[in-house]
Parts: C-alpha cells; structure tokens; sequence
C-alpha cells in the first residue's frame, strides 16, 4: 500500500539480516552495516589531508584537546555506506538493531554520526533472533544509551594510544613487528609468569604404597585399592609435602625405593583390618546456565575448541536463531527460559527430576553486565539437539548449552561420600632405614562415593581442570572386619611443576583477575599467538623467548602498563564509565598523562603513558634480551635476537635454539648439547690448495656456510678496502658436521660457467630460491643442487631454447583435511618453499614444526589460518630502485582528494569525533603505517 510506512533496520551482519528480514515481512527493509563501519585510521594514507603533518595524527587521536580523535570510514565500507544512506533516502524511519553491549552501542552511534538521519530513529535491541524476540524488540524500542557508547569509546582510545605509544618502544629496543596492548601484555606475562615458576621448579621425589585388598566372596566389588597413608604415628610424604624448590615442609615420612620395597615386602603376609569407616551424605548442585567465558572453558575442555573457534560457532547459532546472545556475563534465565527448561526436563526426564521451584542464579563476577540473558536455547520451548537437524560443530555446541541450560533447572545429584581407614600390622618392627626408622603399623585410606539419585547428571556433567575428581567404587565395609592382602607395590612419584595454561583456563584466570572483558577473550589469545609470544604444545600455552624479552622491559619500564591490579582498576573505571559514575575524560588523562595533583580515579601509575614512552634512554637493548641460563659460572646465555633466539657460551659460540623448545626445558645441559650439535663455532676443514688459506664450516643466522679466513696481520693499502672471504651456504643435503674440504672447495669456486663466449656465457649458481643457470639477465631453474655441477652445455642450450615458466608448477597437495568452518574453502596442505603449509586458496599458513603433516586436523589448520588472517597482511617493501619516486603528480593529487574525503565527527556528548568500536589489543598494536586488521567485530 502507498501509506504504508518504510522502515529501514540495520543489523551488523549479513546473515542475521536475512534471518531478521524474514519475521519482520513488509514494510521492512533490513540490511547489515557488516560490523564496523569507522574507526580511527589505520596507517597514515588514511589521515585526512587536514590533519597531515599533526603530531598526533599518528595516534589518530589529538591528545591535547580532550582526548578528540580522528575518525574516517574504511576503504571496504564506503560502498556500504552509500548503500545504507540510498536506503535510507526512501525511508520513513530507522531502526538500529545492532547488538545491545557496549561495541553494538557504539556502532549504533556510529551509523548515526555517518548516516545523519532526518527522519525518526529508533535503538531496537534483542538477545535472540526468533519471530517473537524481533517482533517485541520492534514494538519496544528504546533510545541510544550514551554510557555505553562513552565507555566504548574510551576503550578504544586507551588501547589505540597504548599500542600506539609502547609498540614502536619494542620495535626499537627487541625487534621490528611487535606489538603491545592493554590486555595482550597483561595475557602475555601470566603465561610468561607461569614458565618462570616452572624454571624455578626443583622436583622432588617420594615413593608410597598401593595395596589391593579382598573384602570377602560376599562384597561387591570384591576388591579394592587403598593407599599408604601413615607409618605408626607419623605421616607419610605426599606431593603437597614439598615447595616449589623440593624441601619437605612439615614432619612427614619420606620414603625412599629402597625402604618403599622392604615395607611391601612386609606387608604382603601382614594382616589387615578395617581401623573406621565415615560415611557423609554427599549432594552436588547443577551448575550455572553458561555465561561467556564459561562457554569457552567447557568448549575447551568437554570438545576440544579453541576460544576463537568457540565464539565463531556460537555466533552462527546465535544468528541462526538457535540460541541467546553469546555476548553476556550473566546467569540468570527469563522466566520464558525457565519454564521452558522446566518443561523439557518433566517430558524427558520426569517428575522427579524436577526441583518443586524454578532455580535462581546469580552472577559472581564483578561488574558483571547483566543486560543480556544467560547463553541458553532460543525460543520459548527448547529444540532437542535431535530436533534441531544440526550437524558438526555447531551440533556439538548447541547440545553443550541445551544440556546445560536444561541441567540448571533439575534436582540435585545425591550418594553418599565413604572414608575407609585401614590398618595393617607387621610381627615386629620394620628397619626402614635411617629416614624413616623402625615401624610396625601401616596406615592406609581409601574412598570413593555412591551415587544414589543421579538428578541432573542424567542431562550434564560438568568438567573440571583439577584432576582430584578420580574416585573409586568402595564395598560395604564394617570395622574390625579382617581384609586379605592380594597385592602391596611400593610406586615411585616426583612433583609436578605448575601446569602450563590452557586457553580454557587462561581465561579462567583473567576472569578471576578482572582483567579484560569475557567476549575478548578469544582475539587476545589469537594475537598473542599470532604474534608468536606463545605457541601451543598440545592444548597448553607455552611463552617464547620473545615473549620473555617483551614482558622483561614491560616489567622494568612500564610496570603499572603490565600490573594485574592496575588493569583490573582500569577495567573498573570503563564500567564505572557505563554507568555515568565517572568522566571518560578523567580517565584519559590519568591514564595518559599521569594524575594531576597527586589524586587519580583509581590506581594509577606515578608516571602517565606519554612520560614512559619517551625516557627510554637507559633501557639497554641487549641486557633485556638476554637471559642467563643456570648458575652464575655456567657461562651459558639465551639471547632473543633479531632473526631468532640463539644460545651463547663464553666463547662466544652460538647455536640457534629450535622454535619448539618451552623455554622452561632450554637447561644449561641442553644448550651445549645444541652448542655442540651447531659445532661449536668454527670447524677448520683445512687449507685451500691454492691460496694456502684456512677453510672453515660455521653456522651463521641462515643457516650453515663455508668461508675461508683470511689473514689478518696484512693492513690493506691506504685508501683501499680489506679484501671480502669468499663464502658460500651449504646444499640442504649437507650437513655442517660431516662436509669435507673438497665439498668447501665446489662450493665456493660457485657460481660455474658452463660454456658459451661474452654475453652468452652460461653459469650454475646457487640462490635464494634454488639452483639455477644464468646467461646475462636469463635465468632458467635446475632440478637439484647437484645439477650446478652436472649440467652440461647442451642440456642448458636445452633448458634456455624453451619457454621461460612463470612461477613454479603446482604441485599437488600433500592432504586434504576438509572445508574451513570459517568460510567454506577447502583446506589442504601443501609442500612450499619455506616447508609445508595450510592454506583455503586465499590464505596460507606456515605449518609449525610442532605440527606435522600427517597429525594436523582441519580444526587445528583452521585455527593457523585464522590467526594467519588476523595478523592482517605483510607490509609490502619499498622497491629497489624507487617506486614511489615514480609516482606522478597526477596520481599523489588524486590520493590526496581522495584522502580528504574522509572526515571526523562530532562525539557523544559533545566531543569531537570518537574512537570506533571495540578497543581490540591485536588492533591497539597495529603499527602506525600499516594495514588494518579485519572490520569485523575487534575485540580488546
């Protein structure tokens, strides 16, 4: 009809668009603003031309007046932003239905600010999409909440200026390409933290008892185990008996092999007793519908998922209509959800699972968000996973949260909890030896538990990361009943260093330290791991050198930047912020440029971020970068250089330190043995025939060569240069250890002419990308290394009189593991230059040497390609000969109009202009002059 009114919706994305466009009918047009639309600029071609020259414009925000920041729309979504404002043109209103938290807010506001409407504008917010939520959210709708754009905003600023300000100080003084951020650095040194407790760990070993007792024909089970647990009076050493450095601590027993081994053999033929047997009744609660960061530990543990893999799936099923908002620190359920929970426990489970009042939950985070629902089912009645016609992935995670949002509203588990003392008593007393002395009782303890109504164990069990769970099956036991010895080993155990983190308990972790924020969680540990300051060891989260060298002058230099509390205390003004309890500006300034007389919101740093980044001139490059391995007369350094981490003994020998190794196992022991493996230095292969100069193998930062050392008594002419060794690498198939003089000689009389006269003439040499025949400026590829030496004249006439081949033929993959989950491409590996690597035909992922090509499944290939992709694209290298030199008046007119285009807006509350969206940490520690990362939705 002519009258009916034209409503415009922008959702952020794609697919949620078609779904939403779908319940809403006519009169509706939806589209997608495809996340960000506007950020601060990523690389200084994106500064408009106004601002050029600023001192500021680097940071893209003006520091000076109240924190005001350039904002400008991304080459990407110009063309969206055309197609938003045509849309809009024809439209009667506009609804803003971007997600209801702080970076859906401030995209709302983003939108506006791009778009400036003229007609009414409504903030439409839903936390499922099914007909009924969009309907209602229509029908409801509320204004911008300019807290939380505020919030946000400030989020991103403290991040851009942060990675912006402290990046470039890694660059100088570690090495090129690194990057800093709020909450990465912070993530970075507790995995850091966690390796130097390892090092520092001294283990200690103990030995006990396990007994197999027989209860009788009449008990069920009919044996069990017990263990050792006491020697007449006196405790026996467990692993909680010692610290960190292996010293007992308290007055226990500590058995050796050799005592362990006499005491079984006198227990054997001993008779043993039941001494007491404690039963306590035993009750166990559901847990909590999922929140976020509890999404992702039990998707780590209970399915094996990465975080990031973890909230790419809940985002599809959350836009697919299968679940609640994935974004959410709360715990609580509608009472829709409730009831639905309810009914689908009554007709699956029955009555008596059924508690007589609905469960309530509360959220014991801090500051938690509650403006969404728990991450739950959607709908008013739960689909079953079975009725849902799900399959993979996004099968898997939606049965974890139907079967825990249905466990949540189901009676307790109940059993019984039963303690057993034994005892066994020998003829007479046994020597132990001189630590434990002469004994004659033997205390053992065994335990297990009964279950006697299963409750919500029947829906879900949830796991755990403590492995004290175990428990064993016990039989009815009486005291003073007389039990059989079947079997008494003596078992030898060591200590364990603290375990290394997994990404389920990483997150756990920053969560328990407030640090960050639960939907973050996953791009914080794709950068850290993109930016190879970790790399995973099975699921464990292993920091590399580099990464100690990073956290070591984060720690020295800007200690409050890396302070778990001091991040904690940030993050609690940003919610304070939220609320409007606290001016975004005091923050900024506190933050940046330190606190003004002496007071601070929260706890700040002596020094602001400005002041840090700019004393750096006793910050000694070398010494922060250098690690000393074992005692102080080892000898022996670990040093992070700028082509990788190599060790060093006093003789200045080096040997690289392979990629693979935890820093925590580089022990003085393994680094000579790779001093050794590496030659330790030179190896004299003996004198050239011809010149009578020494030749010697070495190992250089590319690999191995020979060189030949000249004299160096011989001071050259005046005005003349030192003449240059003539040097040569070695072919793949050598090794330093075993190659010969004669294999030193072939190599340096490179590159060999081959035949032809003047500017004919035809060379074998060898490259950087292999073998290859040359005449003048011609080349053409040789098949092997060996070639350099075998081909003659005649098969290079051949090689030359053929078309010269583009590029290398494609040779077929080594594996096809499956489509990517990301995008639907198939992935594959490949053999490359540089060694085996994964790629979907558009992105390519080296393959790390703890991966192999037979092991690697598509979910781990999966996540090499999106870390790959989330570290943007390479910048690309100046040309040899001026590039930009050549760049026409014509074409740096053009550049700059275009540029100028762009523009700042004004920002919430006045201020001019404002940071975008969320403050990513991977976007934080962008380099100035680089690309930017993916609009999508950035996290911190």
């Amino acid at each position: 009809m002519a009258d009916t009114p034209r409503r415009l919706v922008i959702v952020e994305s794609p697919t949620k668009a078609t779904k939403i466009a779908g319940y809403l009918g006519p009169g509706y047009v939806v589209e997608s603003s495809r996340g960000h639309v506007r950020d601060l600029p990523t690389s200084a071609a994106e500064v408009p031309a106004r601002y050029k020259g600023q001192p500021w414009a680097r940071t893209g925000v003006n520091v000076d007046a109240d924190f005001t920041p350039i904002y400008v729309v991304s080459a990407d979504k110009k063309a969206t932003i055309r197609k938003l404002k045509t849309d809009l043109k024809d439209s009667d209103e506009l609804y803003l239905a971007t997600d209801g938290d702080r970076e859906g807010e401030a995209i709302a506001w983003h939108l506006l600010q791009e778009l400036k409407p003229t007609v009414p504008v409504r903030r439409m917010v839903f936390h499922e999409i099914t007909r009924d939520a969009i309907q209602e959210a229509v029908a409801h709708p509320r204004e911008l909440d300019e807290d939380l754009v505020q919030a946000q905003e400030t989020r991103r600023i403290l991040d851009r200026l942060y990675g912006y300000e402290v990046s470039p100080v890694l660059w100088k003084k570690v090495m090129p390409r690194l990057s800093a951020g709020r909450v990465q650095s912070v993530a970075t040194r507790l995995i850091v933290d966690r390796e130097r407790e390892r090092m520092a760990f001294r283990a200690a070993s103990y030995w006990d008892l396990e007994a197999t007792l027989d209860a009788g024909a009449e008990a069920s089970p009919r044996e069990f185990t017990a263990r050792l647990v006491g020697l007449d009076d006196r405790r026996i050493a467990q692993g909680a008996s010692f610290d960190s450095l292996g010293r007992v601590k308290g007055d226990v027993v500590v058995l050796d092999e050799a005592a362990a081994a006499v005491l079984a053999a006198a227990l054997e033929k001993a008779p043993f007793s039941v001494a007491g047997v404690e039963a306590k009744p035993y009750t166990r609660r559901p847990a909590a519908p999922f929140r976020t960061t509890t999404l992702q530990q039990e998707a780590g543990r209970k399915l094996g998922f990465t975080t990031d893999r973890t909230m790419r799936i809940a985002q599809e099923l959350y836009e697919g209509g299968w679940i609640t908002y994935m974004r959410t620190d709360s715990v609580t359920l509608s009472d829709q959800a409730v009831d639905a929970a309810r009914d689908a426990v009554r007709s699956l489970y029955g009555a008596d699972y059924l508690p007589d009042r609905p469960r309530i939950y509360a959220s014991k985070v801090k500051n938690a968000q509650e403006a969404h629902e728990a991450i739950r089912p959607a709908g008013a009645s739960f689909r079953t996973p079975a009725q849902s016609g799900l399959s993979g992935d996004q099968f898997r995670l939606y049965e974890l949260v139907w079967q825990r949002t249905v466990a949540s509203q189901m009676a307790d588990a109940t059993g019984q909890q039963m303690i057993v003392r034994i005892e066994a008593s020998c003829p007479q007393r046994v020597d132990l030896g001189e630590r434990a002395g002469a004994v004659r009782t033997a205390r053992f303890a065994a335990s297990g538990r009964t279950i006697t109504f299963p409750g919500f164990l029947k829906a879900y069990v949830e796991s755990t990361d403590d492995p004290a769970e175990r428990t064993t099956r016990l039989p009815r036991l009486s005291p003073d009943q007389p039990l059989d010895p079947v079997r008494v080993a003596a078992e030898g155990h060591a200590t364990k260093p603290p375990a290394r983190f997994t990404e389920p308990s990483l997150v756990a972790k920053l969560e328990e330290l407030d640090i960050g924020r639960p939907s973050t969680y996953a791009s914080i540990i794709r950068t850290i791991t993109s930016r190879d300051y970790v790399f995973k060891r099975g699921a464990a989260l292993v920091p590399t050198w580099l990464a100690f060298a990073v956290t070591r002058l984060l720690e020295e230099h800007f200690t409050a930047l890396v302070d778990y509390d001091f991040t904690a205390d940030l993050e609690e003004q940003l919610d304070s912020i939220a609320k409007g309890q606290v001016d975004r500006l005091e923050v900024l300034r506190d933050f940046y440029f330190g606190p003004q007389d002496g007071q601070a919101s929260g706890r700040s740093a002596r020094e602001g971020l400005h002041e840090l980044t700019r004393a750096l001139g006793d910050i000694d490059a070398r010494a922060l970068s250098t690690f000393h391995l074992g005692d102080l007369d080892s000898g022996v350094d670990v040093r992070v250089g700028r082509y990788g981490t190599y060790v060093e003994d006093e003789d200045a020998h080096r040997a690289n330190v392979p990629e693979d190794m935890p820093p925590d196992e580089l022990t003085v022991e393994a680094a000579r043995e790779l001093l050794a493996r590496a030659g330790g230095g030179d190896r004299e292969l003996g004198l050239d025939p011809q010149t009578h100069v020494a030749i010697v193998v070495r190992n250089g930062r590319f690999g191995p060569y020979v060189t030949e050392v000249l004299p160096e008594d011989e001071a050259p002419a005046k005005g003349s240069k030192r003449a240059k060794p003539r040097t040569a690498s070695l072919f793949r198939s050598m090794d330093p250890a075993s190659v010969t003089l004669d294999d030193a000689l072939r190599l340096l009389s490179l590159p060999r002419v081959v035949g032809g006269e003047g500017e004919d003439v035809i060379t074998a040499q060898n490259g950087r990308y292999g073998p290859y025949l040359k005449r003048g400026t011609d080349t053409r590829s040789l098949p092997s290394e060996e070639a350099i030496f075998t081909t003659t004249f005649e098969q290079a006439e051949e090689l030359f009189s053929q078309p010269k081949r583009r590029g290398r033929a494609a040779a077929a993959p080594l594996r096809e593991l499956g489509a990517d989950p990301a995008n639907g491409r198939p992935v594959v590996v490949k053999d490359g230059r540089f060694g085996p690597y994964v790629t979907d035909g558009e992105t390519n992922a080296t393959l790390p040497r703890t991966d192999s090509v037979e092991a690697v499944t598509l979910e781990r290939a999966a996540e090499l390609l999106a870390a790959k992709r989330a570290k943007g694209p390479a910048p690309k290298r100046r040309g040899s000969r001026g590039t930009a030199k050549r760049a026409t008046a014509k074409t740096k007119k053009a550049t700059t109009k275009r540029t100028a285009k762009a523009s700042g807006a004004a920002g919430p509350k006045g201020a001019a202009g404002s940071a975008a969206g969320s403050a990513s940490d991977a976007r934080a520690g962008e380099r100035p002059g680089t690309a930017a990362g993916s609009t999508a939705r950035a996290t911190e």
